[in-house]
């Protein structure tokens, strides 16, 4: 029996296809003014691939200047912007604007929709998102006044009182650290509750909630986690203006604030920002390794259960960044517990995606070959993460380089690779072409040995005891060599992500035709022409069956039966 009623999806026009001799300015028009779930998911992707490459580069100029001891290639004062500018760049203009991009390209396509639930809320949030971004970025120019240029702020990534009090304050730019944020937060809020509504109210006939793909499942809890973390982030930032504008002092210490409710209130986002960031990354992963390995996921519904638990217990475990800063023996053992319970449904997950692709005929495409990498770098990541979930621990490497090492790991050691697998496996169906597989391998090994270089050895640097956000060091430290082969790493990073966009440029003027299902995948996006068309679906499919097109292809093979 067939398990989804679909029109054939070969005759459907495209909304990619090459605009011919309309002027350029139609063209542009058309992009400013979309509603368009899918051209918004491009202009949101691509957008924080651009962010990528310039927080890259604030990152590569740090570790130039840590190249040598008693480095002078920077100031301090420089080496702290980069730092404040690189840290802010790759979780708030990097890491959300893709995840959500992805979303909101993929929700509506993977649950037989023909767009996201508020388009123009869908669009709003967009141009949020980039006003915030353009803003940030604008503090070189504005912010010390329009009389003082390259002021940008210099206050860290977590913005910790009282480097922001207007004590403290050179100039302005803090400011724009505060309205950056905040506006691109609206962006992400808006994008959130569109997700939310798409998912719960406009599925297909057929797709319910045990039959929802794992990527709009995991994107269902992420949009709730964005929902709870960035509302306090919100409020605090409202606070510190408060502060620096009209006089009130939650957070001035020197007129009886409170230095540490800052932390609690951004921690309170902090750590539920990470599985904001890598959960999806889980979910591509979780779509990715069963069509590589030809095999049905191991265990959907335990994944689901486990995504929960970990959007549940993210939010319990904020203070764990806290532990030094003297919260009490008994809050430090409370964290330190639910720090280590969050591991269990995380390690789940890496159970059934090892269990996935044991006994599986295994296609190591350029997808997978990111996927792969992932599960190695995401374990080390989980087994130092419980390692600094014991306080002791903690209080011994807090604010060393392992630390550093640690979230490094998390966010590019598992989000970027992931991102890398998902752009590289719905690419074809965005733009039609396929990726040349040279440049891919190329990208992939030069990036994996690169990340290897640099983070594994810092590590190393902190058990040595080099602390983090320092502009350089003594050379008797004995740090010297070590941060040389992080810094070499990074050369070998920025080479791949220059093969990267070389791969991609190439695809979109020379590649391959892709045809509608190149993966001979299984959900709902593969049944739409490449790309899909403006209305998606020329009729609203019906499916009976959580991998529909697969069950569509083969109503005879008793191996896929589940249901």
């Amino acid at each position: 029996m067939a398990s989804i009623d679909l029109p054939s999806p070969g005759t459907q026009a495209s909304t990619w296809t090459s605009p011919g001799r309309e002027q350029w300015t139609t063209v542009l028009h058309s992009w400013v003014t979309t509603v368009d779930h899918k051209r918004l998911g491009i202009l949101y992707v691509g957008c924080g691939l651009v962010f990528l490459l310039i927080g890259g580069a604030e990152a590569a100029m740090m570790r130039f200047q840590l190249f040598f001891a008693q480095n002078d290639l920077l100031s301090p004062q420089v080496f702290n912007r980069f730092f404040t500018m690189h840290g802010t760049t790759m979780v708030f203009f990097v890491g959300m604007p893709i995840i959500i991009g992805m979303g909101n390209y993929l929700i509506p396509i993977m649950i037989g929709a023909r767009d996201m639930a508020f388009p123009r809320l869908n669009a709003w949030g967009f141009w949020m998102f980039l006003f915030g971004g353009l803003i940030f970025y604008f503090s070189y120019l504005g912010g010390d006044g329009l009389y003082a240029a390259g002021t940008a702020p210099d206050v860290g990534w977590f913005a910790y009182a009282p480097l922001t009090g207007k004590a403290f304050s050179r100039g302005n730019s803090t400011d724009y650290w505060v309205l950056g944020i905040l506006i691109s937060g609206f962006g992400s809020i808006a994008g959130a509750i569109n997700m939310i509504t798409t998912t719960l109210s406009m599925r297909c006939p057929g797709m319910t909630l045990g039959r929802l793909p794992l990527f709009v499942w995991m994107m269902l809890i992420v949009s709730g986690l964005i929902l709870i973390a960035l509302s306090p982030l919100t409020a605090a930032q409202v606070m510190l203006l408060f502060d620096r504008f009209l006089g009130a002092h939650f957070f001035d210490t020197q007129a009886g604030g409170d230095a540490v409710l800052w932390q609690h209130f951004f921690w309170f986002f902090g750590h539920p920002e990470v599985y904001i960031l890598i959960i999806p990354g889980f979910a591509y992963a979780s779509e990715i390794i069963p069509v590589f390995s030809r095999k049905v996921i191991f265990g959907y519904p335990i994944m689901v259960g486990a995504t929960c638990a970990i959007g549940l217990l993210s939010v319990g475990v904020w203070a764990h960044h806290m532990f030094v800063v003297g919260l009490g023996k008994g809050t430090a053992i409370w964290f330190a517990a639910i720090t280590m319970l969050v591991g269990v449904p995380t390690g789940i997950k890496i159970f059934n995606w090892v269990g996935t692709m044991y006994g599986g005929k295994l296609h190591f495409r350029l997808p997978m070959l990111f996927c792969t990498a992932f599960l190695f770098q995401f374990l080390i990541a989980g087994l130092t993460g419980i390692m600094l979930a014991a306080a002791p621990f903690t209080w011994q490497l807090s604010d060393s380089y392992f630390v550093v090492a640690h979230f490094h790991y998390v966010l590019i050691g598992g989000l970027v690779f992931t991102i890398f697998g998902a752009i590289y496996y719905w690419f074809p169906k965005v733009s039609g072409r396929m990726v040349n597989e040279t440049l891919g391998r190329w990208h992939f090994w030069l990036f994996t040995i690169g990340f290897q270089m640099t983070f594994t050895t810092m590590h190393v640097q902190g058990l040595l005891g080099m602390p983090r956000r320092i502009y350089t060091y003594p050379a008797e430290r004995g740090w010297e060599v070590w941060n040389q082969i992080t810094t070499a790493g990074v050369v070998f990073q920025g080479v791949g992500v220059l093969l990267f966009v070389i791969a991609l440029i190439h695809a979109l003027r020379r590649g391959e035709p892709a045809g509608d299902d190149p993966w001979n995948a299984w959900t709902l996006e593969w049944s739409t022409s490449s790309p899909p068309p403006a209305y998606n679906f020329a009729e609203i499919p019906e499916v009976r069956s959580r991998r529909p097109l697969w069950d569509l292809k083969h109503p005879d093979d008793p191996d896929w039966k589940y249901e």
